[in-house]
């Protein structure tokens, strides 16, 4: 719990300071490394299970996928990077041709850290570059996902009694869902009321209550990832929190529902 706090303590001003102070290109870039640690880590699970993958190929797919999204500025803001991962699809499904190695297993566990990183993860750029309330947006949405996650993890530590989903993540309970779709409902609330005024009460509360729980589903497919190949947490880069990956799961669903959410609500 104290390694948590104060890595969070650190890391936290040093996101913040970025988010809001520093050049749309620097958050850009905050973004691309995020997304190529997390796939480092991501294959490197899958090597260390024994499934084979195409590490180095998935890493340099996945980074320009997420990096393709800093276009998103054009007036059809995923062209390019439907583009990107059209041909990233096309390389990884082709190199086994070229690699004289017929197996479709190494391109499947290629596709899917392209496609649940790489892809998911751009719409962190996408969801800044959405209007000129970029910054107050991704305030909005990690700030949401956190607190509801801390939420989450303080209620079922101590008062939680009951197994959310016992076979994929066995310390996850019914009392830390509840809490945390509660506290990111009141967060959505306060943030919202803050960052964006113009946006309706209502409609921020119902994002807050969906990113409650999409961030969940996130949380438990990397779970469910850990658990086919054996290992607890992704990496050990932050104290207290595991890896890059094991951070950012719930954000990776959480990004792209809140950009879709919010494009709805006219809060975009």
């Amino acid at each position: 719990m104290t390694k948590r706090l104060l890595s969070a303590l650190v890391l936290l001003p040093i996101f913040l300071l970025i988010v809001v102070k520093a050049p749309a290109f620097l958050f850009n870039l905050l973004v691309v490394a995020f997304s190529a640690r997390a796939l480092w880590e991501l294959t490197g699970m899958l090597e260390q299970a024994g499934r084979p993958v195409q590490r180095r190929l998935g890493v340099l797919a996945g980074v320009a996928v997420t990096a393709s999204f800093a276009a998103s500025r054009m007036p059809d803001p995923l062209r390019l990077p439907l583009l990107v991962l059209t041909l990233a699809v096309g390389v990884i499904v082709a190199a086994p041709v070229f690699r004289g190695t017929p197996a479709i297993e190494p391109a499947a566990n290629t596709l899917l850290a392209v496609l649940y990183v790489g892809w998911l993860l751009g719409y962190g750029i996408l969801l800044h570059h959405a209007s000129a309330r970029g910054d107050e947006l991704i305030l909005f949405v990690v700030g949401v996902t956190w607190i509801g996650e801390t939420a989450a993890y303080v209620v079922g530590s101590t008062l939680g009694r009951h197994p959310l989903a016992p076979v994929v993540s066995p310390k996850k309970t019914i009392e830390g869902s509840v809490a945390q779709v509660a506290a990111s409902v009141a967060t959505a609330a306060a943030l919202g009321a803050w960052l964006l005024p113009g946006c309706a009460l209502g409609a921020m509360m119902a994002a807050g209550g969906l990113l409650g729980v999409v961030g969940q589903v996130g949380d438990l497919a990397e779970s469910v990832i850990k658990r086919a190949v054996g290992i607890k947490d992704a990496a050990a880069i932050i104290p207290g929190h595991g890896g890059v990956l094991d951070r950012i799961d719930s954000l990776l669903f959480n990004l792209p529902a809140f950009y879709y959410v919010s494009r709805l609500a006219g809060c975009a």
